[in-house]
Protein backbone atom coordinates (compact mmCIF):
# COMPACT_ATOMS: atom_id res chain seq x y z
CA UNK A 1 0.00 0.00 0.00
CA UNK A 2 1.01 3.48 -0.71
CA UNK A 3 -0.85 6.19 0.85
CA UNK A 4 -1.11 9.84 -0.70
CA UNK A 5 -3.47 12.55 -0.98
CA UNK A 6 -5.59 14.38 -4.60
CA UNK A 7 -6.54 18.32 -3.92
CA UNK A 8 -9.34 18.60 -6.39
CA UNK A 9 -9.05 22.63 -6.84
CA UNK A 10 -11.74 22.62 -8.78
CA UNK A 11 -14.13 21.85 -6.34
CA UNK A 12 -12.15 23.43 -3.50
CA UNK A 13 -14.64 26.57 -2.06
CA UNK A 14 -11.84 27.53 0.82
CA UNK A 15 -14.49 26.78 3.77
CA UNK A 16 -11.51 25.36 6.48
CA UNK A 17 -14.13 22.31 6.94
CA UNK A 18 -10.24 20.22 6.53
CA UNK A 19 -8.80 22.28 8.96
CA UNK A 20 -11.09 22.78 11.67
CA UNK A 21 -11.80 18.45 11.43
CA UNK A 22 -8.09 18.20 11.93
CA UNK A 23 -7.37 20.06 14.62
CA UNK A 24 -11.09 18.30 16.49
CA UNK A 25 -9.28 14.94 15.60
CA UNK A 26 -6.40 16.09 16.56
CA UNK A 27 -6.22 18.32 19.26
CA UNK A 28 -4.23 20.81 17.98
CA UNK A 29 -3.14 23.89 19.82
CA UNK A 30 -4.40 27.19 18.71
CA UNK A 31 -1.81 28.75 16.45
CA UNK A 32 -0.33 25.84 14.81
CA UNK A 33 -1.88 23.88 12.07
CA UNK A 34 -1.82 20.21 10.50
CA UNK A 35 -3.79 21.24 7.39
CA UNK A 36 -4.52 24.87 6.31
CA UNK A 37 -5.99 26.68 3.62
CA UNK A 38 -4.21 29.77 1.71
CA UNK A 39 -6.32 32.56 0.08
CA UNK A 40 -4.73 33.78 -3.20
CA UNK A 41 -6.43 36.74 -5.43
CA UNK A 42 -5.03 37.30 -8.86
CA UNK A 43 -5.56 40.45 -11.31
CA UNK A 44 -6.80 43.57 -10.80
CA UNK A 45 -10.47 45.11 -9.63
CA UNK A 46 -12.77 44.34 -11.91
CA UNK A 47 -11.14 41.81 -12.89
CA UNK A 48 -10.18 39.05 -9.89
CA UNK A 49 -10.08 35.98 -8.78
CA UNK A 50 -9.50 33.85 -5.78
CA UNK A 51 -6.95 30.82 -5.34
CA UNK A 52 -7.43 28.28 -2.85
CA UNK A 53 -4.45 25.87 -1.87
CA UNK A 54 -4.72 23.01 0.94
CA UNK A 55 -1.66 22.45 2.65
CA UNK A 56 0.01 19.74 4.84
CA UNK A 57 2.40 17.11 4.89
CA UNK A 58 2.96 15.31 1.36
CA UNK A 59 4.06 12.05 2.94
CA UNK A 60 7.03 12.15 0.80
CA UNK A 61 8.28 8.72 -0.72
CA UNK A 62 12.05 10.03 -0.12
CA UNK A 63 10.99 12.23 3.09
CA UNK A 64 13.66 14.53 4.16
CA UNK A 65 12.57 14.64 7.71
CA UNK A 66 12.84 11.54 8.31
CA UNK A 67 16.23 11.29 7.18
CA UNK A 68 17.53 14.53 9.50
CA UNK A 69 15.02 13.52 12.50
CA UNK A 70 18.47 12.43 15.43
CA UNK A 71 16.21 9.80 17.09
CA UNK A 72 13.83 8.30 14.46
CA UNK A 73 10.74 10.28 15.70
CA UNK A 74 9.82 11.33 12.50
CA UNK A 75 9.63 7.78 10.46
CA UNK A 76 7.65 5.97 7.51
CA UNK A 77 5.31 3.10 7.75
CA UNK A 78 4.75 0.07 5.28
CA UNK A 79 1.88 2.14 4.05
CA UNK A 80 3.88 4.72 3.01
CA UNK A 81 3.02 7.35 5.92
CA UNK A 82 4.82 9.42 7.05
CA UNK A 83 4.27 9.42 11.04
CA UNK A 84 5.76 10.48 14.25
CA UNK A 85 6.27 9.64 17.77
CA UNK A 86 6.53 12.66 20.10
CA UNK A 87 7.86 10.21 23.06
CA UNK A 88 11.16 10.23 21.18
CA UNK A 89 11.41 13.85 20.17
CA UNK A 90 14.14 16.04 21.29
CA UNK A 91 12.76 19.17 19.78
CA UNK A 92 15.58 20.30 17.86
CA UNK A 93 13.80 21.30 15.20
CA UNK A 94 15.82 20.05 12.36
CA UNK A 95 12.84 18.48 10.92
CA UNK A 96 10.95 21.93 10.48
CA UNK A 97 14.51 22.59 7.94
CA UNK A 98 14.33 19.61 6.05
CA UNK A 99 10.50 19.82 4.91
CA UNK A 100 10.71 21.76 1.79
CA UNK A 101 6.70 21.98 2.48
CA UNK A 102 6.03 23.83 5.96
CA UNK A 103 4.11 20.66 7.42
CA UNK A 104 5.97 20.05 10.55
CA UNK A 105 5.50 22.51 13.38
CA UNK A 106 6.71 22.29 17.04
CA UNK A 107 3.79 21.91 19.51
CA UNK A 108 3.66 24.84 21.98
CA UNK A 109 2.61 22.28 24.45
CA UNK A 110 4.50 19.43 24.57
CA UNK A 111 7.44 21.24 22.73
CA UNK A 112 7.67 18.48 20.04
CA UNK A 113 7.43 17.87 16.24
CA UNK A 114 3.83 17.10 15.20
CA UNK A 115 2.58 17.15 11.42
CA UNK A 116 -0.59 15.68 9.64
CA UNK A 117 -0.30 11.75 9.73
CA UNK A 118 -2.95 11.03 7.92
CA UNK A 119 -4.96 10.12 10.82
CA UNK A 120 -2.92 6.70 10.76
CA UNK A 121 -5.51 5.53 13.76
CA UNK A 122 -8.15 5.79 11.20
CA UNK A 123 -6.69 4.26 8.78
CA UNK A 124 -5.63 1.32 10.80
CA UNK A 125 -8.95 0.34 11.59
CA UNK A 126 -10.66 1.37 7.91
CA UNK A 127 -11.87 4.45 7.95
CA UNK A 128 -10.59 8.03 6.11
CA UNK A 129 -8.59 11.25 7.05
CA UNK A 130 -11.19 13.10 8.75
CA UNK A 131 -9.94 16.07 6.61
CA UNK A 132 -11.41 13.55 3.33
CA UNK A 133 -14.80 12.98 5.46
CA UNK A 134 -15.69 16.63 6.47
CA UNK A 135 -14.95 18.07 2.66
CA UNK A 136 -18.47 19.02 1.88
CA UNK A 137 -17.29 19.49 -1.67
CA UNK A 138 -15.13 15.92 -1.86
CA UNK A 139 -12.34 17.75 -2.68
CA UNK A 140 -9.56 15.77 -0.79
CA UNK A 141 -9.48 12.57 -1.60
CA UNK A 142 -7.04 9.99 -0.07
CA UNK A 143 -6.32 6.41 -0.78
CA UNK A 144 -3.90 3.87 -1.96
CA UNK A 145 -1.95 5.12 -4.68
CA UNK A 146 -0.68 1.83 -6.39
CA UNK A 147 -4.31 0.15 -6.01
CA UNK A 148 -5.36 0.63 -9.78
CA UNK A 149 -8.85 1.13 -9.12
CA UNK A 150 -9.16 3.28 -6.01
CA UNK A 151 -10.62 6.90 -6.90
CA UNK A 152 -6.96 8.45 -5.73
CA UNK A 153 -5.28 6.16 -8.89
CA UNK A 154 -7.88 6.86 -11.64
CA UNK A 155 -7.68 10.66 -10.58
CA UNK A 156 -3.27 10.74 -10.94
CA UNK A 157 -3.66 8.62 -14.39
CA UNK A 158 -6.45 10.77 -16.06
CA UNK A 159 -6.29 14.28 -14.61
CA UNK A 160 -3.43 16.91 -15.43
CA UNK A 161 -1.68 16.54 -11.87
CA UNK A 162 1.04 18.64 -9.93
CA UNK A 163 2.91 18.42 -7.02
CA UNK A 164 5.02 21.39 -5.33
CA UNK A 165 8.41 21.47 -5.17
CA UNK A 166 8.89 18.46 -7.69
CA UNK A 167 12.86 19.58 -8.29
CA UNK A 168 13.58 19.07 -4.43
CA UNK A 169 13.74 15.01 -5.08
CA UNK A 170 11.11 14.27 -2.22
CA UNK A 171 8.73 12.59 -4.79
CA UNK A 172 5.44 14.35 -2.67
CA UNK A 173 2.58 12.30 -2.71
CA UNK A 174 0.30 15.11 -2.51
CA UNK A 175 -1.05 15.83 -5.49
CA UNK A 176 -3.06 18.55 -6.55
CA UNK A 177 -5.89 18.86 -9.58
CA UNK A 178 -5.84 22.35 -11.57
CA UNK A 179 -3.96 23.96 -9.05
CA UNK A 180 -2.48 28.00 -9.54
CA UNK A 181 1.39 28.73 -10.20
CA UNK A 182 0.29 31.87 -7.05
CA UNK A 183 -0.93 29.23 -4.55
CA UNK A 184 1.79 27.02 -5.15
CA UNK A 185 4.91 28.95 -5.01
CA UNK A 186 5.66 30.20 -1.76
CA UNK A 187 7.37 33.46 -3.21
CA UNK A 188 4.58 34.33 -5.87
CA UNK A 189 2.29 35.54 -3.39
CA UNK A 190 4.26 36.95 -0.07
CA UNK A 191 2.93 36.24 3.52
CA UNK A 192 1.74 39.29 5.62
CA UNK A 193 1.68 40.36 9.21
CA UNK A 194 -2.03 40.08 9.42
CA UNK A 195 -5.02 39.57 6.72
CA UNK A 196 -8.68 40.82 6.75
CA UNK A 197 -9.95 38.26 9.61
CA UNK A 198 -6.47 37.51 10.92
CA UNK A 199 -3.45 39.42 13.10
CA UNK A 200 -1.00 36.70 13.62
CA UNK A 201 1.92 36.60 16.05
CA UNK A 202 4.84 34.49 14.51
CA UNK A 203 7.01 31.93 16.34
CA UNK A 204 6.63 28.61 18.07
CA UNK A 205 8.47 26.48 20.51
CA UNK A 206 11.14 28.27 23.06
CA UNK A 207 11.78 31.06 19.97
CA UNK A 208 7.96 32.31 20.21
CA UNK A 209 8.15 36.20 21.15
CA UNK A 210 11.35 36.16 20.96
CA UNK A 211 13.75 37.21 18.13
CA UNK A 212 11.60 34.58 15.94
CA UNK A 213 9.31 37.32 15.84
CA UNK A 214 9.77 39.10 12.12
CA UNK A 215 6.67 40.65 10.14
CA UNK A 216 6.42 40.39 6.49
CA UNK A 217 5.41 43.02 4.70
CA UNK A 218 4.36 43.34 0.74
CA UNK A 219 5.16 47.06 -0.91
CA UNK A 220 3.11 47.98 -4.16
CA UNK A 221 3.09 46.42 -6.86
CA UNK A 222 5.59 47.11 -9.99
CA UNK A 223 5.58 46.45 -13.36
CA UNK A 224 8.03 43.38 -13.55
CA UNK A 225 8.56 43.17 -9.33
CA UNK A 226 7.25 42.51 -5.94
CA UNK A 227 9.13 44.58 -3.57
CA UNK A 228 9.21 42.29 -0.38
CA UNK A 229 10.09 43.69 2.84
CA UNK A 230 10.96 41.84 5.61
CA UNK A 231 11.66 43.31 9.67
CA UNK A 232 13.41 41.18 11.81
CA UNK A 233 13.45 43.12 14.60
CA UNK A 234 14.50 46.99 14.30
CA UNK A 235 15.82 46.25 10.64
CA UNK A 236 14.44 46.01 7.54
CA UNK A 237 15.02 45.03 4.03
CA UNK A 238 13.91 44.97 0.80
CA UNK A 239 14.34 42.74 -2.34
CA UNK A 240 12.59 41.89 -6.03
CA UNK A 241 10.87 39.36 -7.03
CA UNK A 242 9.82 38.44 -10.43
CA UNK A 243 6.60 36.77 -10.24
CA UNK A 244 3.37 37.86 -11.33
CA UNK A 245 2.53 41.43 -10.13
CA UNK A 246 -1.25 40.91 -9.69
CA UNK A 247 -1.31 37.99 -7.03
CA UNK A 248 -1.37 38.54 -3.41
CA UNK A 249 -2.02 36.45 -0.55
CA UNK A 250 -5.01 37.67 1.34
CA UNK A 251 -5.46 34.50 4.21
CA UNK A 252 -3.01 32.23 5.36
CA UNK A 253 -1.54 30.50 8.58
CA UNK A 254 0.53 32.39 10.58
CA UNK A 255 4.34 31.86 9.52
CA UNK A 256 6.90 29.92 11.56
CA UNK A 257 9.52 32.28 11.37
CA UNK A 258 13.21 31.52 12.52
CA UNK A 259 13.05 28.20 13.95
CA UNK A 260 17.16 28.08 14.35
CA UNK A 261 18.04 31.63 16.41
CA UNK A 262 21.19 32.42 18.15
CA UNK A 263 22.22 29.37 19.91
CA UNK A 264 22.85 27.33 16.66
CA UNK A 265 24.96 30.62 15.45
CA UNK A 266 26.86 30.44 18.67
CA UNK A 267 27.35 27.05 18.91
CA UNK A 268 28.70 26.91 15.13
CA UNK A 269 31.00 29.73 16.17
CA UNK A 270 32.18 28.19 19.39
CA UNK A 271 32.57 25.14 17.52
CA UNK A 272 35.37 26.62 15.33
CA UNK A 273 37.15 28.36 18.10
CA UNK A 274 37.34 24.69 19.68
CA UNK A 275 38.17 22.34 16.46
CA UNK A 276 40.38 25.41 15.35
CA UNK A 277 42.68 25.67 17.64
CA UNK A 278 43.94 21.95 18.11
CA UNK A 279 43.81 21.72 14.24
CA UNK A 280 46.27 24.92 13.68
CA UNK A 281 48.42 23.61 16.77
CA UNK A 282 49.03 20.25 15.93
CA UNK A 283 49.55 21.15 12.10
CA UNK A 284 52.10 23.18 13.16
CA UNK A 285 53.31 20.63 15.08
CA UNK A 286 53.24 18.36 12.26
CA UNK A 287 54.59 20.98 10.03
CA UNK A 288 57.49 21.06 12.06
CA UNK A 289 57.06 24.85 13.09
CA UNK A 290 59.84 26.08 15.11
CA UNK A 291 58.23 27.12 18.96
CA UNK A 292 55.21 25.04 18.85
CA UNK A 293 56.14 23.15 22.02
CA UNK A 294 54.16 20.41 24.04
CA UNK A 295 52.95 23.48 26.76
CA UNK A 296 51.32 24.96 23.24
CA UNK A 297 49.87 21.41 22.56
CA UNK A 298 48.64 21.32 26.20
CA UNK A 299 47.40 25.06 26.30
CA UNK A 300 45.52 24.48 22.77
CA UNK A 301 43.89 21.02 24.36
CA UNK A 302 42.49 23.04 27.61
CA UNK A 303 41.28 26.07 25.22
CA UNK A 304 39.59 24.15 22.94
CA UNK A 305 37.73 21.56 26.47
CA UNK A 306 36.44 25.07 27.02
CA UNK A 307 35.00 26.07 24.20
CA UNK A 308 33.34 22.87 23.53
CA UNK A 309 31.56 22.80 26.83
CA UNK A 310 30.04 26.42 25.37
CA UNK A 311 29.07 24.13 22.23
CA UNK A 312 27.91 21.02 23.91
CA UNK A 313 25.69 23.99 25.72
CA UNK A 314 24.60 25.92 23.37
CA UNK A 315 23.45 22.78 21.48
CA UNK A 316 21.49 21.57 24.48
CA UNK A 317 19.42 25.02 25.21
CA UNK A 318 18.62 25.09 21.59
CA UNK A 319 16.59 22.08 21.83
CA UNK A 320 13.13 22.25 23.20
CA UNK A 321 13.10 19.21 25.06
CA UNK A 322 16.52 19.20 26.58
CA UNK A 323 15.76 16.76 29.35
CA UNK A 324 16.11 14.43 25.91
CA UNK A 325 19.14 15.23 24.32
CA UNK A 326 20.87 11.85 25.55
CA UNK A 327 18.19 10.01 23.19
CA UNK A 328 20.62 11.47 20.06
CA UNK A 329 23.18 9.09 21.79
CA UNK A 330 20.84 6.34 22.85
CA UNK A 331 18.61 6.42 20.01
CA UNK A 332 20.58 7.51 17.41
CA UNK A 333 19.18 7.69 13.80
CA UNK A 334 22.30 7.14 11.21
CA UNK A 335 21.23 8.66 8.43
CA UNK A 336 21.05 11.98 10.11
CA UNK A 337 23.72 14.09 10.31
CA UNK A 338 23.48 15.75 13.64
CA UNK A 339 23.85 12.11 15.05
CA UNK A 340 27.07 11.80 13.04
CA UNK A 341 27.54 15.11 14.44
CA UNK A 342 27.23 13.93 17.92
CA UNK A 343 29.35 11.07 18.09
CA UNK A 344 32.14 13.02 15.84
CA UNK A 345 31.88 15.33 18.62
CA UNK A 346 31.70 13.03 21.55
CA UNK A 347 34.82 10.77 19.57
CA UNK A 348 37.06 14.50 19.59
CA UNK A 349 35.95 15.47 23.41
CA UNK A 350 37.31 12.16 24.09
CA UNK A 351 40.63 12.31 22.40
CA UNK A 352 41.05 16.05 24.35
CA UNK A 353 40.67 14.42 27.44
CA UNK A 354 42.76 11.57 26.52
CA UNK A 355 45.53 13.66 25.31
CA UNK A 356 45.43 15.59 28.85
CA UNK A 357 45.48 12.55 30.51
CA UNK A 358 48.21 11.09 28.73
CA UNK A 359 50.18 14.05 29.28
CA UNK A 360 49.72 14.40 32.78
CA UNK A 361 51.16 10.88 33.29
CA UNK A 362 53.89 12.13 31.57
CA UNK A 363 53.10 8.82 28.82
CA UNK A 364 53.91 9.92 24.99
CA UNK A 365 54.49 6.49 23.78
CA UNK A 366 50.90 7.31 21.69
CA UNK A 367 51.94 10.50 21.28
CA UNK A 368 52.21 10.96 17.50
CA UNK A 369 48.88 8.76 16.87
CA UNK A 370 46.98 10.93 19.36
CA UNK A 371 47.81 13.70 17.58
CA UNK A 372 46.98 12.99 13.98
CA UNK A 373 43.73 11.51 15.44
CA UNK A 374 43.04 14.95 16.89
CA UNK A 375 43.69 16.61 13.39
CA UNK A 376 41.14 14.20 12.46
CA UNK A 377 38.66 14.39 14.20
CA UNK A 378 39.04 18.34 14.52
CA UNK A 379 39.03 18.93 11.11
CA UNK A 380 35.64 16.48 11.18
CA UNK A 381 34.02 18.82 13.76
CA UNK A 382 34.40 21.89 12.36
CA UNK A 383 32.80 20.97 8.58
CA UNK A 384 29.96 18.49 9.31
CA UNK A 385 27.58 21.31 10.02
CA UNK A 386 27.71 21.96 6.59
CA UNK A 387 26.74 18.29 5.76
CA UNK A 388 23.64 18.53 7.98
CA UNK A 389 22.59 21.72 6.74
CA UNK A 390 22.98 20.01 3.30
CA UNK A 391 20.02 17.97 4.83
CA UNK A 392 17.58 20.69 5.27
CA UNK A 393 16.46 20.23 1.89
CA UNK A 394 13.66 23.47 3.01
CA UNK A 395 16.53 25.55 2.66
CA UNK A 396 17.84 26.41 -0.48
CA UNK A 397 21.07 28.60 0.31
CA UNK A 398 22.67 25.64 2.44
CA UNK A 399 22.68 23.64 -0.24
CA UNK A 400 25.60 25.15 -1.61
CA UNK A 401 29.01 22.86 -1.71
CA UNK A 402 31.05 26.49 -0.47
CA UNK A 403 29.90 25.76 2.72
CA UNK A 404 31.67 22.91 3.37
CA UNK A 405 35.12 25.26 2.49
CA UNK A 406 33.54 27.78 4.44
CA UNK A 407 33.52 26.51 7.59
CA UNK A 408 36.92 24.74 7.46
CA UNK A 409 38.49 28.33 7.11
CA UNK A 410 36.67 29.67 9.52
CA UNK A 411 37.76 26.82 12.06
CA UNK A 412 41.46 27.59 11.11
CA UNK A 413 40.63 31.66 11.38
CA UNK A 414 38.96 30.52 14.50
CA UNK A 415 42.20 29.05 16.09
CA UNK A 416 44.65 31.18 14.51
CA UNK A 417 43.32 34.49 15.85
CA UNK A 418 43.05 33.25 19.62
CA UNK A 419 46.80 32.42 19.58
CA UNK A 420 47.02 35.91 17.99
CA UNK A 421 44.93 37.49 21.18
CA UNK A 422 47.44 35.21 23.67
CA UNK A 423 50.01 36.58 21.88
CA UNK A 424 49.39 40.26 22.78
CA UNK A 425 48.46 39.15 26.31
CA UNK A 426 51.11 36.93 27.19
CA UNK A 427 54.98 35.87 25.41
CA UNK A 428 55.19 33.14 22.39
CA UNK A 429 57.49 31.87 20.23
CA UNK A 430 57.99 34.59 17.42
CA UNK A 431 58.21 31.80 14.90
CA UNK A 432 54.75 30.15 15.82
CA UNK A 433 52.92 33.87 16.28
CA UNK A 434 54.42 34.13 12.45
CA UNK A 435 53.10 31.04 11.59
CA UNK A 436 49.65 31.80 13.00
CA UNK A 437 49.64 35.29 11.51
CA UNK A 438 50.10 33.89 7.56
CA UNK A 439 47.62 30.93 8.37
CA UNK A 440 45.11 34.05 9.29
CA UNK A 441 46.35 36.51 6.69
CA UNK A 442 45.80 33.34 3.86
CA UNK A 443 42.51 32.63 5.56
CA UNK A 444 40.78 35.66 5.15
CA UNK A 445 41.90 36.26 1.75
CA UNK A 446 40.47 33.00 0.68
CA UNK A 447 37.37 33.85 3.10
CA UNK A 448 36.80 37.19 0.93
CA UNK A 449 37.35 35.18 -2.08
CA UNK A 450 34.61 32.90 -1.11
CA UNK A 451 32.16 35.56 -0.08
CA UNK A 452 32.86 37.36 -3.34
CA UNK A 453 31.97 33.79 -5.15
CA UNK A 454 28.75 33.59 -3.14
CA UNK A 455 27.72 36.94 -4.73
CA UNK A 456 29.15 36.55 -8.63
CA UNK A 457 28.30 32.83 -9.07
CA UNK A 458 24.94 32.58 -10.36
CA UNK A 459 22.73 30.76 -7.72
CA UNK A 460 20.74 27.65 -8.99
CA UNK A 461 17.17 28.14 -7.30
CA UNK A 462 15.14 31.25 -7.14
CA UNK A 463 15.28 31.54 -2.91
CA UNK A 464 19.09 30.88 -3.02
CA UNK A 465 19.46 33.72 -5.33
CA UNK A 466 16.44 35.86 -3.25
CA UNK A 467 18.68 35.07 0.04
CA UNK A 468 22.23 36.21 -1.76
CA UNK A 469 19.88 39.79 -1.95
CA UNK A 470 18.61 39.87 1.56
CA UNK A 471 22.53 39.34 2.45
CA UNK A 472 23.83 41.87 -0.02
CA UNK A 473 21.29 44.55 -0.56
CA UNK A 474 18.45 43.86 1.95
CA UNK A 475 18.33 44.69 5.96
CA UNK A 476 21.05 42.52 6.61
CA UNK A 477 23.40 44.57 3.91
CA UNK A 478 24.81 46.60 6.70
CA UNK A 479 25.55 43.81 9.08
CA UNK A 480 27.03 42.23 6.56
CA UNK A 481 29.18 44.72 4.77
CA UNK A 482 30.15 46.03 7.27
CA UNK A 483 30.16 43.74 10.39
CA UNK A 484 31.50 41.23 8.40
CA UNK A 485 33.40 42.25 5.74
CA UNK A 486 34.88 45.23 6.57
CA UNK A 487 35.23 45.27 10.31
CA UNK A 488 35.69 41.28 10.04
CA UNK A 489 37.57 40.63 7.65
CA UNK A 490 39.62 43.90 5.87
CA UNK A 491 40.62 46.04 8.99
CA UNK A 492 41.85 43.07 10.73
CA UNK A 493 43.56 41.92 6.98
CA UNK A 494 45.41 45.42 6.90
CA UNK A 495 46.50 45.04 10.67
CA UNK A 496 48.06 41.97 9.95
CA UNK A 497 50.09 43.40 6.71
CA UNK A 498 51.09 46.89 7.68
CA UNK A 499 54.80 46.01 8.94
CA UNK A 500 54.37 48.76 11.71
CA UNK A 501 50.74 47.34 13.37
CA UNK A 502 51.23 44.06 13.21
CA UNK A 503 53.93 44.38 15.38
CA UNK A 504 52.03 46.06 18.29
CA UNK A 505 50.28 44.17 20.88
CA UNK A 506 47.47 46.36 21.08
CA UNK A 507 46.64 46.43 17.32
CA UNK A 508 46.95 42.63 17.32
CA UNK A 509 44.83 42.66 19.94
CA UNK A 510 42.34 44.49 18.04
CA UNK A 511 42.37 42.87 15.31
CA UNK A 512 41.76 39.42 16.81
CA UNK A 513 38.65 40.69 18.60
CA UNK A 514 37.30 41.95 15.06
CA UNK A 515 38.05 38.57 13.61
CA UNK A 516 36.17 36.78 16.70
CA UNK A 517 33.11 39.43 15.90
CA UNK A 518 33.35 38.93 12.22
CA UNK A 519 33.34 35.21 12.15
CA UNK A 520 30.14 35.58 14.44
CA UNK A 521 28.51 37.96 12.43
CA UNK A 522 28.98 35.90 9.21
CA UNK A 523 27.08 32.50 10.72
CA UNK A 524 24.23 34.64 11.71
CA UNK A 525 23.68 35.36 8.60
CA UNK A 526 24.03 32.37 7.21
CA UNK A 527 21.91 30.84 10.29
CA UNK A 528 19.35 33.71 9.63
CA UNK A 529 18.82 35.00 6.11
CA UNK A 530 17.97 31.43 4.85
CA UNK A 531 14.72 31.18 7.09
CA UNK A 532 13.45 34.69 5.68
CA UNK A 533 11.99 32.68 2.53
CA UNK A 534 8.71 31.53 3.08
CA UNK A 535 8.21 27.95 2.42
CA UNK A 536 4.09 27.30 2.32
Amino acid sequence: MNYGFVIDNRKCIGCHACTVACKSEHDVPVGVNRTWVKYVEKGLYPNTRRTFSVNRCNHCADAPCVKICPVGALYMRDDGIVDFDNRRCVGCKACTQACPYNAIYIDPETRTTAKCNYCAHRIDIGLNPACVNVCPEQAIIGGDINDPASEISILIARKQVQVRKPEKGTLPKLFYIDADEASTVPTAALPSEGYMWSEQAMGVGHHAGKQNKFKVLSNELGALSLNLKLKTNNSELNCNDTHSIDARRTYDAPQKGVMWGWEVSGYIWTKAIATGIVLITFLASLLGIEGTNSNLQVASIVISMLFLIFTGGLLISDLDRPDRFLYVLLRPNWKSWLVKGAYIITIYGGLLTLYLFMKFLKYDRFDSLISLSLVIFATLSAVYTAFLFAQAKGRDFWQNPILLLYMFIHSLIGGAVVWLIASALVSLPESFINFMKSVLIGSIAIHLLLEFAEFVIPHSTKDSHLVSQIISKGSLKYLFWCGAILFGNIIPLILLTVPVLAIQPLFLLLAGTLILTGIYISNHIIVRAPQLIPLS
